[in-house]
């Protein structure tokens, strides 16, 4: 069943969590000032989804499932849904800058792979209970939220070492019933307004640390969760063309012996299943963060382009600026088509989804980490110093001041002096400000740090295939000494016997870009249908 925007509204009045924003209790979630960007955000793909235009993106339909899946929370089966997710995500971020409910379908999917691992170790039930679970998340259209990240207290100890164990989740005791939690989930992306949390672990764990190898799901209001949260965007905000209708709120998550019954119990101690677990999420989480920021992207090439015209400047003969366009695309383009790669190459668990293909889902996720402050710097370039030094909104309906700015701070006659204003103070909303610098942070640490991406990246990359290349050119044959570590890592099997077939093409799998008007047909790319990679 899919839910309207209007139907999530009301179900987040039917729930009572605890959640403080600023130091005030919030009563309404849905209809809480402070909240209401990132309530708008959310509900956009609940929009998104019900559109006509859209559905064959925004839309899944899943083996076992009846009726289709909003595509933020469905599982991946084959590379179509990865290519169709990534543009789900990319066309809601165009709209809402971080659509945060994609989260919900990343944990799902390692929690699908994750579980039947789990289960084929050591004869557990998870895999059936998440099965269960689903049913009721796609039943009733549910917006997930991801409980990954804790407190961690001093960095340098593992969790069971620890001086104050509340710094990670835990569990603090077993019954009948089920399992009872305790700790803190420091960073959750749009805690306030989901419906239920998804709790997983945020690192890898020993032995010692079996009491905090927990993964689990928690209803929003559950007895014992208080969400302590900061505003979502910039709401209320005049200048604030852009984050005063969507943004995102973050919120730290209390655990005070939160009870969790055992049909919603997905990992209770099994801590040598996190590991598995914990990079099967990571690499779905960085395939869609690429789409996410992509989608961000198109704001600011979309941005640039509208400003440049309005300050009377041509594109096709300021090569200067035209350059910084290019490269701001490049940018944009370059790390959206590593998770094209990613999807294509993507690899079928032993659970029967599909997870992207490492190696191109942490090099596109480092590439828009560590370059969101170059798209900053090119937004800025091409758009001038005047969306810094304008005066505040309030000036636009000051008598005495403002029938003379208008005047001199209009530049193509054609354009008027409020379209020029709104499209400034819009990129000084998205790179000059204090939510500006938060989607440069989320973009460098969300989903991991770049230096975890770096990890990952050298773990699954085939460097002794290159060498074993380096060494036939080379007329020496191939080494084969197995305490060379560098040989150790093989070429994965990207060109096996049956190729990296598709088995149903994605209903739309590309970039929506402009096409020459004589181009018919639905933007993408061209593809045969026999095509295998």
């Amino acid at each position: 069943m899919l839910m309207s925007a209007d139907a999530y509204r009301d179900s987040l009045r039917r729930l009572k969590p605890i959640v403080f924003v600023d130091g005030e209790r919030i009563t309404s979630v849905a209809d809480a000032p402070q909240l209401a960007p990132g309530v708008a955000a959310v509900a956009r793909t609940y929009e998104l989804a019900l559109a006509s235009d859209q559905a064959p993106v925004m839309q899944a339909r899943l083996p076992g499932f009846e009726g289709p899946v909003n595509r933020m929370i469905a599982l991946a089966h084959d590379t179509a849904d990865l290519l169709n997710k990534l543009e789900a995500v990319r066309r809601a971020c165009q709209e809402t800058g971080c659509a945060q409910r994609y989260l919900g379908g990343d944990a799902l999917n390692a929690l699908f792979f994750g579980t039947h691992r789990a289960d084929a170790e050591n004869g557990t039930e998870y895999h059936g209970r998440l099965k269960r679970y689903l049913e009721h998340v796609y039943g009733n259209d549910l917006t997930l939220g991801v409980a990954m990240t804790d407190a961690k207290g001093d960095r340098s100890l593992r969790p069971s070492r620890q001086r104050n164990p509340n710094s990670y989740v835990h569990i603090v005791e077993r019954n009948a019933r089920g399992i009872v939690v305790s700790g803190t989930k420091a960073i959750v992306t749009g805690a306030p307004y989901m419906h239920e949390l998804l709790v997983l672990p945020g690192r890898a764990m020993t032995e010692d640390d079996a009491p905090f190898a927990v993964a689990c799901a928690v209803p929003i209001d559950a007895k014992g969760l208080t969400i302590v949260a900061r505003p979502a965007g910039r709401p209320g905000e005049a200048s604030a063309t852009f984050s005063s209708r969507f943004g995102q709120s973050t919120g730290v998550c209390l655990f005070d012996r939160v009870e969790v019954p055992w049909e919603h119990v997905f990992l209770a101690g099994e801590w040598a299943e996190v590991a598995p677990m914990l990079t099967s999420y990571t690499s779905q989480h960085r395939h869609t963060c690429i789409g996410a920021r992509a989608g961000f992207g198109d704001l600011l090439i979309g941005a640039g382009a509208l400003v440049t015209e309005a300050n009377g400047l041509d594109l096709d003969s300021h090569y200067n600026l035209r350059d910084s366009m290019v490269e701001l695309i490049k940018i944009v383009e370059g790390f959206f088509a590593c998770g094209v790669a990613a999807s294509v190459y993507g690899e079928t668990t032993a659970a029967g989804n599909i997870t992207p293909e490492p190696v191109f889902a942490n090099i596109g996720k480092l590439l828009l980490g560590t370059q969101i402050y170059d798209m900053h710097r090119l937004a800025h370039h091409v758009s001038g110093g005047l969306i810094v030094a304008l005066p505040g909104p309030d000036e636009d309906h000051n008598p005495a001041t403002a029938g003379r700015l208008s005047e001199v701070l209009t530049a193509r006659s054609d354009i008027p002096y409020e379209k020029r204003i709104e499209v400034a103070r819009f990129i000084e909303d998205l790179t000059a400000s204090y939510q500006a610098g938060w989607y440069s942070v989320i973009s460098l640490h969300g989903g991991g740090s770049p230096d975890a991406m770096k990890t990952e990246i050298f773990r699954n990359y085939p460097i002794g295939s290159k060498v074993d290349l380096v060494e036939r050119l080379l007329e020496r044959g191939v080494l084969a000494d197995a305490t060379r570590k560098i040989t150790r890592n093989r070429q994965p099997g990207r060109c096996c016997v049956t190729g990296c077939q598709i088995s149903e093409l994605p209903a739309e799998q590309a970039v929506p870009l402009p096409k020459p008007p004589s181009t018919a047909g639905q933007p993408g790319l061209p593809r045969d249908d026999n095509q295998a990679t």
